[in-house]
């Protein structure tokens, strides 16, 4: 599924516009970036959260040159799956 099959199932299911229905979206979309950005945690019971993960600086190697590059520190989105939704995979419900 992509963002464009959500915006369509949810336009269905709940019998909105299109453009109501990617309103909502980017709006859902935009809190969850907005809370991420500022260090924030999002846990969604059943399914599973996001956290942001940080990663020190460090020496790379530039795949093309083969010279080595100092990466610099970065964050990264982290999604830690829930125990129901693992469950559910596993189990085909």
């Amino acid at each position: 599924m992509n963002k464009s099959d959500l915006i369509e199932a949810l336009s269905n299911k709940l019998n909105l516009t299109e453009k109501k229905a990617i309103d909502v979206i980017n709006l859902v979309f935009k809190g969850f970036t907005d809370e991420l950005k500022n260090g924030g945690r999002i846990e969604i019971r059943g399914f599973g959260s996001f956290v942001v993960k940080k990663y020190g600086s460090y020496t790379g190697r530039n795949p093309k040159t083969g010279d080595k590059i100092q990466v610099e520190p970065k964050k990264l989105p982290f999604f830690k799956v829930g125990k129901e939704l693992k469950d559910m995979v596993d189990k085909g419900k």
